[in-house]
């Protein structure tokens, strides 16, 4: 099968290499990739085990974070007025790139890792920006500005701004994007994960330590008060409270994060007769810790079986009921509790739970870092004996 897909980072390189290795024909359109992108960088631990035979991460430039090592925030970080708090995951030094909990890496050398992978399976990549995506009979075209090109099926992998999603489904909406807005601090360093709550709208703060620089932003939904200048600016004063600025070179970004979650299960389409939609263009991000880095990888690898498969129903199909069975219900409690988690009754109940507790610590960060799903969540915090300091409500939106 002739497979188009558009887009070069985690979503469309998965894709094109397990398709590639499997004797399909592979194009990937991208003018942009690799390229440095305005996101945390963190790839968790399940996310590391589907690329197991694809990178050697070990051998790339990471910072390593074993999420069960958390460290207590510090009272001098905290001002008991707030229901701000800090929360650090601090680096296990016993860990490698196989076995932790989380790694973090700069998103140009993850991706151009990716990259690499796919054309060396056999993909070819055309670095050129697609422009238009369309559909004659049962063959699709893709369009760049060089010219068209006809391919049996058309996996857009392509980002928020996906051409392909615009083009044959339909634009997220803005009850369904967050912002992330902050700066690349070059120059500076750390050496732990920091995740803060925020008070003055709906999200938090990250400082995400990599190999040669710091990532710091605020991410709030779209649909909040906070603008981009907002968040970029609550950024840029933890910073200057942090001691980064003085010595470092600022690089400010801002981002859009999109999210399936917080659709409804029927209004969740991300595929179609000849076409299927992967990472963040089909909206597979956590709404609450906005990672898509796993879903990236994961619905890469689904499309690629799916065509793969050549079974009974059609690839599109194929792909569309593994996602509702699997994928969208976990988007759909992470999206109901977010709703709750910052709010600022919750917040404050949440807060007094991490300053109190070590095990609901140890379950927030093995939420950031992935390892813990939003499914079976309530369990656990029951058997710490300690759940009510995160507040009764949780009972609510967590099964």
């Amino acid at each position: 099968m002739n497979v188009a897909i558009v887009g070069a980072g985690p979503a469309g390189a998965m894709a094109a290499i397990r398709l590639a290795r499997a004797g399909e024909s592979v194009t990937i359109f991208d003018g942009s990739h690799p390229r440095e992108k305005p996101c945390g960088g963190g790839v968790t631990s399940r996310a590391l085990g589907l690329i197991t035979d694809v990178v050697d991460v070990p051998s790339l430039p990471t910072v390593v974070i074993e999420s069960a090592i958390v460290e207590e925030p510090g009272q001098d970080r905290l001002k008991p007025d707030t229901t701000d708090v800090t929360v650090r995951l601090k680096p296990d030094t016993t860990a490698n790139g196989t076995d932790a909990s989380l790694v973090v890496i700069s998103r140009a050398i993850f991706d151009q890792a990716l990259l690499d992978a796919a054309v060396r399976s056999g993909a070819q990549h055309v670095a050129e920006k697609v422009v238009d995506v369309t559909r004659t009979g049962h063959a699709m075209t893709v369009h760049t500005a060089a010219g068209t090109h006809t391919a049996d099926i058309v996996l857009g992998a392509d980002g928020t701004n996906s051409v392909v999603r615009k083009k044959l489904a339909r634009p997220f909406l803005r009850s369904e994007i967050s912002i992330a807005a902050g700066y690349f601090v070059h120059g500076a360093t750390d050496t732990a994960i920091t995740i803060q709550s925020m008070t003055r709208q709906p999200g938090y703060l990250w400082s995400f330590p990599r190999p040669d620089h710091l990532a710091i932003g605020v991410c709030a939904p779209a649909s909040a008060a906070s603008t981009a200048a907002d968040l970029r600016r609550q950024s840029l004063e933890w910073i200057h409270a942090h001691g980064f600025r003085d010595d470092a070179r600022l690089q400010p970004y801002v981002w859009p994060i999109p999210s399936a979650g917080f659709s409804r299960v029927e209004d969740m389409r991300a595929a179609g007769p000849g076409w299927m939609l992967l990472g963040d263009a089909a909206g597979l991000v956590d709404p609450l810790t906005r990672e898509g880095i796993y879903y990236a990888l994961l619905s890469g690898t689904w499309a690629a079986e799916a065509i793969v498969a050549r079974g009974t129903q059609s690839p599109e199909a194929g792909y569309a009921v593994r996602l509702r069975r699997e994928v969208y219900p976990e988007l759909s409690r992470a999206a109901r509790l977010s709703g709750l988690f910052f709010s600022p009754r919750f917040s404050e109940l949440f807060v007094r739970a991490l300053r109190q507790s070590g095990p609901i610590r140890e379950i927030f960060a093995d939420l950031v870092a992935g390892t813990q799903p939003y499914r079976g969540l309530r369990r656990r915090l029951l058997r710490t004996r300690e759940w009510k300091l995160a507040g009764r409500a949780m009972q609510l939106v967590v099964q």
